[in-house]
């Protein structure tokens, strides 16, 4: 049946996305924002806050829509003004009468969306208990964020929006962290606005084209397409690093080239749609319509007297839903519709032909997607819709907890994991660029920012070396009565410039007579006292000053002077691994490590290793993969007196593990358990398996002490490995053991499966488990 243009529509598909506008002030006076700044403002004539009576008749149509619609889901986002401003009291009583209404009927998923100025660990506790899930708008560093976002005086925001962050990375509140949202202004640098980002370990990240019109159109300082130039760095930066967080515009326009949906309005053709309920109970359109012209948003209608049937039907609203039939010709006939959409609707406006126009941003989308499918990665992943489907709280996609369920880890997983770390290293490091600011050591962070641009894989490589992490972590939450070592920054600007071959000059910490540069090795300086010394380095070489001693260390391959101790490796079937026996930071595992291996050691371990990997070989081969891309240094631990083998790794420590020297056997087995702790480590980082709030300990076979819930999944993951190591050898002994390690494994999984503490994921790792070990016979033999 043909309608005629504005005419309702008879039949409109259900609606299950809401924004619910809680106090429509701010306390923050940003000059992008478009409620404040732009066409529309009628928020000038509606109360401050929202009263007992509006939320209660929103969550009755909310409810009510659902019911008569047979939604299973309902999400919903409170929304401002700014949220928090309604205080504790006030959201207790919102959150508390939304979910009384709405969840006898559907499951409700509460979002908020705020600045994060008055966020307090009692408005996270609040939210917590209410199961909301809060999203930050932040910009980027305090200069990239401060060119908007201030208070009305110009005072800037920024460190208070990072205390809130760092309060939702706080282990108890992970669960309320939804992301951050940024709103893009292309005079800030883009990789050093992504980096800031990663640095607050978000979930996810939205970039936000900044609302413009035809008629009021984007500054563009960097010509037509400069929004397009400004995102493809991150892009680039983002696939490159392994795309260790979300970002929902890329991750949509992936998803689209794939022939899926985009999940979001702001690209794509899905038929999505939201309502907005104001503090007076109006239904609107959605908040970016008020940056076209005053009332653009507006619908007429209330919670009141209309249903949500009545507002779906409403002509404007239906216009946002009719995919490709509601875009302008030139739109539908451009190549690239299905994954641009036409843009954001509002973004569409001009006086002269209302919405029946191209997105003002359309030649920044349309650079931006035939460069993404030319530079596509090569695996697409469907991006995260609002209710946050495919991750939680930021867990990897189900794919990779489906491969390392089984106890292994293909090459792709490791690198995904990998990838990820390295980024979450970044994030430290930024934090501690900003501690650094305006000091000597700015001097070293300027040169690795340039020698990131310059050589990229250079720095990366240099990133990635395991003990980092720990001594980042250990600079920006020092043990108590231990002094940051923030000068450890120059030896890590200089082993990059060392790795790169690049000319610099650069001042590095002497520490116990030592110059170390981490993961190439320390150069021993014979000069008493001196706390520091200047390196010059000039093609992968260098030479080291220090009051009146001087010391050159030619490059790979030279002969090194005395005092020289590098980094030593072995090399295994073409595959390298270091023997790290010198880094100062690698006293990071629960057994003390050794001292500097002596030649009859080095070539003993060597031996050892390379026989060791032999037997990982012809026992577990689907191991290997996983190794060869994860494993990249051993660490010697000191000699047991009583000659007990032990090992360890380390959550500081991705990529690397401690042992004691051991036969071969013995050997194979304790790299493969203590590389499970690894990998299951850098899942943990990445997410929350278990519910944090859980303080059962669990009883499990291996030890007689309980063990708290990450201790017992860390044991049954380790366990898992170790029971098919036993699988595949020969003999009485070997099947004993494979039964004993078997029957300790399955015992642990049943544990973890009925704390009723495991995620939606967790529990889905821990299935990947079971399934592992009924998948085996009693006797492999």
């Amino acid at each position: 049946m043909s309608r005629t243009p504005g005419e309702a529509d008879p039949c409109p598909p259900p609606l299950n996305q809401y924004v619910l506008k809680v106090h429509s002030r701010c306390d923050l006076a940003c000059d992008h924002c478009y409620v404040y700044e732009h066409a529309d403002q009628s928020w000038r004539a509606r109360p401050r806050s929202i009263a007992p009576e509006t939320v209660a008749a929103a969550a009755l149509r909310i409810a009510e829509h659902a019911r008569e619609r047979g939604l299973r889901r309902v999400h919903l986002v409170l929304h401002g003004g700014e949220p928090l401003l309604l205080g504790p009291t006030g959201l207790a009583m919102v959150l508390t009468r939304l979910r009384a209404a709405i969840e006898p009927v559907a499951e409700l998923d509460l979002r908020m969306q705020s600045n994060g100025v008055l966020l307090t660990p009692q408005l996270c506790d609040l939210f917590l208990e209410h199961g909301v899930r809060v999203g930050i708008s932040l910009d980027g560093d305090a200069a990239a964020n401060d060119r908007h976002r201030r208070f009305a005086n110009g005072a800037s925001s920024h460190a208070q929006v990072r205390r809130a962050l760092a309060l939702l990375r706080r282990p108890a509140y992970r669960r309320c962290y939804a992301g951050i949202l940024c709103t893009i202004d292309v005079r800030n640098d883009p990789v050093a606005v992504y980096q800031a980002l990663l640095a607050e370990a978000p979930p996810r990240i939205d970039f936000l084209l900044p609302h413009a019109t035809w008629a009021d159109p984007p500054p563009r300082a960097g010509g037509a397409t400069a929004y397009a130039d400004w995102l493809l760095p991150i892009y680039r930066r983002w696939v490159r690093d392994g795309r260790p967080v979300d970002i929902r515009l890329f991750d949509s326009l992936l998803a689209t080239a794939a022939g899926g949906r985009s999940g979001t309005e702001a690209v794509g053709l899905d038929p999505s749609g939201l309502a907005v309920i104001e503090t007076d109970g109006t239904w609107e359109l959605a908040d970016s319509m008020k940056t076209a012209f005053d009332g653009a948003a507006g619908t007429g209608l209330d919670v009141f007297r209309h249903s949500v049937d009545v507002v779906t039907a409403h002509p404007e609203f239906s216009r946002s839903r009719r995919g490709l039939s509601g875009l302008c010709e030139t739109c539908r006939a451009c190549a690239v519709v299905s994954q641009c959409g036409g843009g954001l609707r509002a973004h569409r406006y001009s006086v002269a032909g209302g919405f029946d126009n191209p997105s003002v941003y359309c030649a920044d989308l349309k650079k931006l997607i035939v460069t993404m499918n030319r530079e596509s990665p090569e695996t697409a992943v469907a991006p995260t819709d609002l209710a946050g489907d495919r991750l939680l709280d930021g867990l990897p996609a189900a794919d990779l907890l489906d491969d390392l369920g089984t106890g292994h880890g293909s090459e792709a997983s490791l690198r995904r994991l990998a990838a990820a770390q390295l980024a979450y290293v970044r994030g430290l490091l930024v934090q501690i660029a900003d501690r650094v600011a305006g000091t000597p050591l700015a001097e070293a962070w300027e040169l690795i920012v340039r020698l990131d641009e310059e050589a990229t894989e250079a720095v990366s490589a240099t990133f990635a070396h395991p003990y980092l992490r720990r001594w980042a972590r250990h600079c920006l939450a020092p043990v108590s009565g231990e002094a940051p070592d923030w000068a450890y920054l120059g030896a890590l600007a200089a082993a990059a410039a060392v790795r790169a071959g690049v000319d610099t000059d650069i001042e590095v910490p002497v520490r116990a007579g030592l110059v170390h540069l981490p993961g190439l090795g320390a150069q021993a300086i014979d000069e008493p006292g001196e706390r520091s010394a200047r390196l010059s380095i000039t093609g992968g070489g260098f030479t080291a000053r220090a009051g009146r001693s001087s010391v050159t260390v030619p490059p790979a391959g030279g002969a090194p002077p005395a005092g020289w101790a590098p980094v030593r490796q072995v090399e295994l079937d073409g595959w390298s691994v270091l023997i790290d026996d010198i880094d100062p930071y690698r006293d990071c595992y629960q057994w003390p490590v050794s001292g500097r291996l002596d030649s009859a050691q080095l070539a003993s371990w060597r031996g050892s290793l390379t026989a060791a990997w032999a037997r990982i070989r012809r026992t577990v081969p689907g191991q290997i993969a996983g190794l060869r891309a994860g494993l990249r240094t051993v660490t010697p631990l000191r000699v047991d007196p009583g000659g007990r083998l032990h090992s360890a790794a380390s959550r500081d420590a991705f990529g690397a593990l401690g042992t004691v020297p051991a036969a071969p056997d013995p050997l194979a087995e304790l790299l493969v358990h203590e590389f499970q702790h690894v990998k299951l480590g850098a899942v943990l980082d990445m997410s929350q398996l278990y519910d944090p709030a859980y303080r059962k300990r669990l009883s499990v076979p291996w030890r007689d002490d309980p063990r708290p819930l990450e201790g017992a999944l860390q044991g049954t993951y380790a366990h898992l490995a170790v029971a098919d190591i036993w699988r595949a050898r020969q003999g009485p002994l070997a099947r004993q053991r494979h039964r004993r390690y078997r029957g300790w494994t399955v015992r642990a999984i049943d544990e973890l499966a009925g704390t009723g503490a495991l995620t939606e994921h967790g529990h889905r790792f821990v299935r990947q488990m079971r399934q592992t070990v009924d998948s085996w016979s009693d006797d492999p033999r």
